[in-house]
């Protein structure tokens, strides 16, 4: 009865994280807009934007070869796994063994990777220069999430979510200057990752500074609905991921009853709107930046997590 109930748990969170990612893109398009003085898209608009895709027939071009059709369908898959194995309003759950953050990185560079096969199996010029830049991003992201994810590591004693958010609970943390600087090299990996400002626009196709949009310009219908959603669910996941770590406070642990569940879900709503909010401000407030000065951005952000790697592993052995 207990194996049944935890597979329950995991379905639900696993059915939440699917659900919900479409409600943070449009609570975030809402709050920029509210803070413009404008009225917005109502919340539920990316509901009604993968619907309407869905509806639509997908036009292929004549050089699509077979990879084309199949990749939406792997980078959702992998970034709803992915996605899936964060503990979101419950800890120790039955998949939670596999809740390793460096296999969510694996995951993670596994579907960016056929998203870039993709722009470049077309042979379009747009394709090709949204690949290499996005693989220019990647090649700086990845160290720098690495870096954090070992400074973690070290600090918890393992590298599954799970282990780390009850540790991050205890008394025995404190305040340290390592994690304040792998939380921030962390939020500019999740910033970088999403193609957010002042990375990439992603409410804009403008062919000199679109990075994410120019991998995906020749999908449409159902193929183009898939990629929408799973950059929806991997927006979620870096929320859920910095909740996780660095918020794990009001997550409830595998067992402990319904209103344990329940309480831990209504603070992970909270949790989703407190980064959503932020992440608006923080769009609102900054321009974006040049292509050429992504780099030095993400530099930042691995300079960051290797300081936090140094500082913790050094107070360690001292």
């Amino acid at each position: 009865m207990a194996v049944i109930l935890d597979m329950l748990v995991q379905f639900c969170q696993m059915t939440v994280v699917l659900l919900l990612a479409p409600l943070l893109t449009g609570y975030v398009r809402k709050m920029k807009a509210q803070l413009l003085g404008r009225r917005g898209p109502p919340l539920l608009q990316p509901y009604r934007d993968l619907l309407r895709l869905l509806r639509k027939e997908v036009v292929l071009a004549h050089s699509a070869s077979w990879l084309f059709r199949v990749a939406p369908y792997l980078v959702f898959a992998a970034t709803w796994v992915a996605a899936a194995l964060v503990p979101t309003f419950a800890t120790g759950l039955i998949f939670s063994y596999a809740a390793d953050m460096i296999a969510i990185v694996a995951l993670l560079g596994s579907a960016r990777f056929m998203l870039a096969l993709a722009g470049l199996d077309v042979g379009t010029s747009f394709g090709g220069i949204g690949s290499s830049r996005e693989m220019m991003i990647a090649s700086l992201a990845e160290p720098a999430m690495l870096l954090v994810v070992f400074t973690v590591a070290l600090l918890a004693g393992s590298t599954q979510l799970s282990s780390i958010a009850a540790f991050m609970q205890g008394p025995g943390v404190g305040l340290r200057v390592s994690l304040a600087l792998a939380l921030v090299a962390l939020v500019m990996v999740a910033i970088a990752e999403n193609a957010r400002i002042p990375v990439d626009n992603p409410a804009t196709h403008l062919e000199l500074t679109m990075v994410h949009e120019a991998m995906i310009l020749e999908y449409s219908g159902r193929h183009l609905a898939v990629i929408e959603l799973a950059s929806f669910v991997k927006l979620l996941l870096y929320v859920s991921v910095i909740a996780c770590v660095f918020l794990p406070w009001g997550v409830a642990v595998s067992g402990q009853g319904f209103a344990a569940y329940l309480t831990g879900f209504a603070a992970y709503l909270v949790k989703l709107a407190a980064g959503g909010f932020l992440l608006a401000v923080f769009e609102t407030a900054i321009a974006k930046m040049r292509v050429f000065r992504v780099s030095d951005f993400l530099g930042a952000a691995l300079m960051l997590g290797l300081l936090a790697t140094l500082l913790l592993f050094v107070s360690r052995v001292t």
